[in-house]
């Protein structure tokens, strides 16, 4: 009670609040009364925030400073002070992982502060209204943490503000019209929030405003004309709103803008006349709109524009006259309008451009052979046009292109040999066309390539066997509605990730290849309309397709509905005599042959067992170099054990290779990777592999016990995981419905801190880049290992890190299609694909694929727009487990919250494993609302 009398009267709330940590000792009375406050203030906001941040603020404390006068803040982390020392004047703690709220900072106690920058921490609770007692504050950034509640009107009164940032947090309400008399502010950040309401039309005041941001919100009503009053403005980004009506004509009095973003909203009407009238235009975003008319004379001649974006909205005009030529473009998407006209060969001159879609308009003519010096060229998508002529063979300069999309045209002629030039192309769209002749071999040498459809056209003749060397060929492979002929290539059996298989309407004939066994990634198959006869392949899918998939063929026989059996029954006694007859032969012969094979196993018995008797070697070609025993010997007993890799003793079949369950002599249950062959790629996946597993040590990574390498043979061995992987797990109702919320908020932590080890922890950081519900096994434990290293990558942070094509479908961050550059953020949304998929129960495609076009789905999809963002985080969760128990509803709000800013479409926007392990580490309410309210649209981040 002494201590308590001579405290001040904040410092005693602390003693009494059950919830914040001790406070700190009082400050000597020496110190002037000024900086007393000040320091009290700071040790006692540090008091209340969460342990593991109290020891990123070491440094606050009442010690001597080594470096200034005694018990001074100006030494201490993030403080700074003006030139005498003698008052706070800035708190930068950026990016230090702050835990805490606002709530007991005393703003009062620093008049003097200019800057305050907490940005990018995981601060939360509401913004108190008396941070406006910071009046001479100039920079105020809290963007990018989790305060709640609403923009207080105080703000108003801060009006030495130059820059203010309440971007990316879970603030509601309307904005507050005081930020009007802000009139210093050359920068305003409000985006990615809950904000509702219309844009105020105080804004106009802003005279000094150089960028205002208000995307990603859920603001509503037309834009003020004041607006047009801002012509300083250099960045307008208002994307990601439910704005609409159409734009004000005193838009076009902002001819200093250079980037403009208005796409994601309902906006109608025309779009702005003087568009790049002061030439300095670059980035130009306004798809998904209402916008009709004409494209504005200004775009034509804009050569700084390095962005473009009209697409799905009502535009119209003569695209070869409308569009010059762009110097510095690298993005432009004008599809789903109603242009016409032809292509322009100007596009070949657009040496920057990486992405030309031009797709679902009325565009007619020729594809221009000049379109091939456009070397750059990452996307090329002219489909649902009327392009008629032939695919330029120029095209096969491209060298860097990774999507070819011409479908539904009117093309004609053969697919140019010079296609296998296009090492990275991976999609590959000529459906719909009239292309003829034979399917080139050529197209095997795209081994890059995951979607390929050629449907719908005129082929003839054969199957290519070198199809079957397109190993990463996974969504899709379609040569239906063509004139194909002869037997399907028995090689096609090699394509072990592919998901989708159509044959149909051909002139097929024979038998389907037996190899069709091994594709045990097939999801859909079909082979109707062709003469196919003979057994179906002992495939899940194959036995378990509707009947339509084996319709109108010639003989097909198999255990399967609608089809008949391979053997029928006898239909008389003469048959029965034969067999008898045969029986009566045979028998006397299978007897002679299995004496002579009895002898022969006995003699290999006994010279096994003198094998394992005689003394082992320490140096062989085989050897398991991490194990201390004979790699030839381990080698044996694996290939023993698993009766030569026989196919029963397969628990999963992967574009490299297969995995084997192996139990060993001495006990040991072990997972035996063995690599399909012994290619050059094929060794540098192996050996990815190792070097990455060999360097690792963390719970939630597989463990590595050995590794073969010999000429013809590679394998890994590495533990073996009970329960398999997640996605098989999911893919079966008992199995899921064993894994309740406990078990996945669990496997996803597990996760987390997997990614955030090989990121933060590794030196140099490794970059997973195959993150999917394959690559994620369980323990008998339901405990999380990340496996499959074989696409993994050391970064070297000195490069640029660019590399090929890696990762499964549906996870591959769409930044890593276009540009190919490798970072630790392709991990971060392949981690966020799979969160959802683990909460949803199954691949989240029409939730990733609403978030990326914001495009309209068809009425029959559950994720429709209509109902899509106003859905409830609780409809959208597995329902083949109970709603997760109220003490776990705060941390499954957390989850979906981090995936779906894992998964937004700039990698900037994404947060770090580290941010990502560190919140799923921390237990805290994260919405004001209850569980039962929240919905999608305060998870979600749209964008661009």
């Amino acid at each position: 009670m002494l201590l308590k009398a001579f405290l001040p009267l904040s410092l005693m709330i602390f003693f009494s609040y059950p919830h914040v940590a001790p406070a700190p000792a009082p400050v000597p009375p020496s110190l002037s009364a000024e900086r007393n406050a000040e320091m009290e203030a700071l040790l006692n906001w540090k008091a209340t925030l969460q342990n593991q941040t109290q020891s990123q603020l070491s440094s606050w404390t009442l010690s001597p400073s080594n470096t200034r006068s005694s018990l001074s803040p100006c030494s201490w982390i993030g403080i700074s002070c003006n030139e005498e020392g003698s008052t706070v004047t800035s708190i930068n703690l950026t990016s230090i992982g702050l835990i805490g709220t606002l709530d007991y900072f005393n703003f009062t106690s620093l008049p003097n502060l200019f800057i305050l920058d907490l940005q990018r921490n995981s601060l939360f609770g509401k913004i108190p209204p008396c941070i406006s007692n910071l009046s001479h504050l100039t920079y105020l950034n809290l963007g990018f943490n989790q305060f709640t509640g609403h923009i207080p009107q105080e703000v108003g009164k801060l009006t030495n503000l130059n820059v203010f940032s309440f971007a990316r947090n879970l603030l509601q309400g309307t904005i507050p019209s005081s930020i009007g008399h802000l009139t210093n502010l050359s920068f305003l950040h409000l985006g990615n929030n809950h904000l509702s309401g219309s844009i105020p039309p105080e804004f106009g005041e802003l005279k000094s405003l150089s960028e205002l941001r208000l995307n990603l919100n859920n603001l509503t009503g037309s834009i003020p004309a004041s607006l047009g009053g801002l012509t300083g403005l250099k960045v307008l980004s208002l994307y990601g709103n439910q704005l609409s009506g159409p734009l004000p004509r005193e838009i076009n009095n902002l001819t200093n803008l250079t980037l403009f973003f208005l796409s994601n909203n309902s906006i109608s009407g025309f779009l702005p006349e003087n568009l790049c009238h002061g030439g300095i235009l670059e980035d130009f975003c306004a798809s998904n709109n209402r916008f009709t008319g004409s494209v504005p004379k200004g775009l034509k001649n804009c050569t700084s524009l390095t962005r473009l974006r009209l697409d799905r909205n009502h535009l119209i005009g003569n695209i070869s006259e409308d569009f010059g030529i762009y110097p510095k473009l690298d993005y432009i998407d004008l599809s789903y309008n109603n242009f016409h006209g032809e292509i322009s060969p100007s596009w070949g001159k657009c040496q920057l451009l990486t992405s030309l879609k031009i797709s679902d308009n009325q565009i007619s003519g020729d594809i221009p052979p000049e379109l091939g010096e456009s070397a750059l060229l990452h996307v090329f998508d002219l489909s649902s046009n009327h392009l008629v002529g032939r695919i330029p063979y120029e095209l096969g300069k491209l060298k860097s292109l990774f999507n070819l999309t011409l479908s539904n045209n009117n093309l004609s002629g053969t697919i140019p040999s010079e296609i296998r030039t296009l090492a990275d192309l991976a999609y590959l769209d000529l459906a719909a066309n009239n292309l003829s002749g034979p399917i080139p071999n050529q197209l095997g040498d795209c081994s890059k390539m995951l979607y390929l459809n050629l449907s719908h056209n005129k082929f003839g003749e054969g199957i290519p066997i070198e199809i079957g060397k397109l190993l990463s060929l996974q969504v899709l492979l379609d040569l239906s509605w063509n004139s194909l002929t002869g037997e399907i290539p028995w090689q096609l059996g090699n394509l072990v990730m592919l998901e989708i298989l159509d044959l149909s309407h051909n002139e097929l004939n024979g038998s389907i290849p037996s190899s069709f066994t091994e594709m045990q990634s097939l999801m859909r198959v079909d082979l109707s309309y062709n003469y196919l006869t003979g057994p179906l392949p002992n495939n899940k899918v194959f036995q378990e397709a509707p009947n339509e998939a084996f319709s109108n063929n010639r003989g097909l026989c198999g255990n399967h509905t609608g089809l008949m059996s391979c053997h029928p029954p006898a239909k008389d006694g003469k048959d029965t005599d034969g067999v008898a007859l045969l029986i009566i032969i045979l028998v006397p012969v299978a007897v002679f042959i299995w004496t002579i094979i009895a002898a022969m196993l006995y003699i290999l018995k006994k010279e096994r067992k003198r094998e394992r008797n005689e003394p082992r070697d320490s140096c062989h070609e085989n050897l398991f170099t991490i194990w201390s025993y004979d790699g030839k010997f381990v080698y044996k007993d694996i290939k023993e054990v698993t009766k030569g890799f026989d196919a029963k003793y397969c628990i999963g079949v992967g574009a490299s290779g297969s995995v084997y369950k192996a139990e060993l002599s001495s006990g040991q249950v072990v997972a035996v990777k063995k690599l399909h062959n012994a290619k050059v790629e094929d060794r540098k996946a192996f050996e990815s592999e190792i070097q990455v597993l060999t360097n690792v040590r963390h719970r939630n990574i597989v463990k590595l016990h050995g590794f073969c390498s010999h000429a013809e043979q590679l394998l890994l061995v590495c533990e073996y995981l009970e329960r398999g992987s997640m996605a098989k797990i999911l893919s079966k109702v008992e199995q899921a419905k064993e894994l309740d919320w406990i078990k996945r908020i669990g496997i996803i932590k597990g996760v987390a801190n997997a990614l955030c080890y090989m990121h933060h922890d590794c030196k140099p950081p490794i970059i997973h880049r195959d993150i999917s519900s394959n690559n994620i096994l369980l323990d008998a434990s339901y405990e999380a290992h990340v496996s499959d290293f074989g696409t993994a990558r050391l970064v070297k942070l000195d490069s640029s890190n660019w590399t090929g094509l890696a990762g499964t479908y549906g996870y591959i961050a769409p930044e890593l299609a276009y540009t190919m550059k490798v970072t630790e953020k392709c991990d971060v949304y392949s981690f966020g694909v799979l969160t959802l998929e683990i909460i949803v129960g199954h691949h989240p495609g029409e939730l990733i694929c609403s978030l990326s076009t914001s495009s309209s789905l068809s009425s029959s999809s559950s994720f429709s727009p209509v109902n899509f963002h106003g859905m409830l985080l609780q409809d959208m969760l597995d329902k083949r487990i109970a709603s997760p128990d109220p003490d776990m509803t705060d941390e499954v709000v957390t989850i979906a919250r981090l995936a779906f800013s894992c998964i937004n479409a700039n990698p900037e926007f994404r947060p770090t494993m580290q941010q990502v392990s560190q919140e799923l580490s921390t237990r805290r309410q994260s919405f004001s609302e209850s569980f039962d309210n929240v919905t999608l649209r305060q998870l979600l981040n749209l964008e661009v």
